[in-house]
């Protein structure tokens, strides 16, 4: 006889702490691929960085979520794992995923930020009380490991052992998706005389602007004619590079700035020929992927996550000290690609249909405590 028992959909308790556009879209798109599950969410906005990662768990202290009961907790890098099932004992023992958009022990220093090390306390805290530990990509999870373990190595005393091993055995590689509507089927081939060069990052140091305009200079002078459009979320104090590229480029500037539409920041990924990063600090690249998946070229630095999914033919040399030996090696490989007339290698792996079945396959894994295999 069928039970009667009406059916339980595990209840999940979703947390972003510093809830920046990446880590929005991504737990947006989580909630809406995996139905089977009843859904809570709860965000903070992104600011005062150093306040936010280190005090979310006060924020959220008297939140009238965090009295209820559920299946699964999953947190995003920022939050203080560890302090939230402390402040709030009855979440003590409930499953827990902890999903690593970046980690703080791999950030380039800027020069202008206080050293700190409690950011790296929050990440390694939080890896040490989830249950399961994923990560965008297999260089931030080496990344995180790795430099936890020299971090760990300057502490005088009072380790437990073997805590880097246990962290490393629960975590995996389960990238952010890419929606199948981005996969899109190119009818022409690339301007090779002419190519739509596309970065799109964010109007940041890390993203290293200075290489973007060594490189075009680089083209130009080479005589190899180009296109440009320079996008991206923008803030208040920016590179002098993007003054420098604007000035110098005016005339093959296509788009520039950010784009306020998601249907013209889709449509420029469709038009363009070549997508670029000259980042030093990219924990997955989703700007990269988003724009490989409309069917560009792409044309990175050979480190960070890139080698994960970007053919060896359309990764330059990597000369992380010599910004002008790396704008140089980039601008000599883009001519040769425009040469050769290669085309886009479509990172079909990351399509949202095809990992939507893992996330349900982990999240299922860690509700019942089983192997996640």
């Amino acid at each position: 006889m069928p039970s009667q028992l009406p059916y339980h959909r595990p209840r999940i308790l979703l947390l972003s702490a510093y809830d920046a556009g990446s880590h929005q879209r991504w737990r947006e798109q989580l909630v809406a691929s995996q139905p089977d599950f009843h859904w809570e969410v709860l965000a903070l906005p992104p600011r005062f960085f150093r306040w936010r990662i280190r005090g979310n768990a006060l924020s959220w202290l008297q939140e009238p979520a965090l009295r209820g009961r559920y299946d699964l907790l999953i947190v995003t890098s920022m939050v203080d794992l560890a302090s939230l099932k402390g402040f709030h004992p009855h979440l003590a023992h409930t499953p827990s995923i902890l999903y690593m958009h970046e980690n703080q022990f791999a950030y380039p220093d800027s020069g202008r930020q206080h050293s700190s090390a409690e950011p790296k306390m929050v990440n390694l805290y939080s890896a040490v009380a989830a249950d399961q530990v994923l990560f965008n990509s297999t260089w931030n999870r080496n990344s995180f490991l790795q430099g936890a373990c020299r971090f760990l190595d300057k502490m005088p005393d009072g380790l437990p052992d073997g805590l880097i091993g246990r962290i490393r055995e629960k975590s995996r590689v389960l990238p952010v998706p890419i929606e199948d509507r981005l996969f899109t089927e190119r009818h022409y081939t690339v301007n090779t005389q002419c190519p739509h060069l596309l970065w799109n990052h964010r109007w940041e140091y890390d993203k290293a602007p200075d290489r973007l305009l060594l490189m075009l200079d680089a083209l130009a002078a080479a005589g190899q004619d180009f296109r440009l459009s320079v996008v991206g979320e923008q803030f208040r104090n920016q590179p002098k590079s993007f003054n420098l590229i604007h000035e110098r480029h005016r005339e093959r500037i296509v788009g520039w700035g950010y784009l306020q539409s998601r249907a013209d920041y889709d449509r420029l990924l469709a038009e363009a020929d070549v997508v670029i990063s000259t980042a030093l600090h990219d924990f997955q690249g989703l700007s990269v992927l988003e724009a490989m998946a409309s069917g560009c070229v792409a044309l990175t630095p050979d480190r960070l996550a890139y080698p994960e999914y970007v053919p060896a033919t359309q990764r330059y040399a990597s000369h992380a000290d010599d910004p002008v030996a790396e704008a140089n090696a980039a601008a000599s490989l883009l001519c040769k690609l425009l040469q050769q007339n290669t085309g886009p290698c479509v990172p079909e792996a990351w399509r949202l249909s095809e990992l939507q079945k893992k996330y349900y396959n982990v999240i299922s894994a860690t509700l019942g405590r089983l192997t996640v295999s």
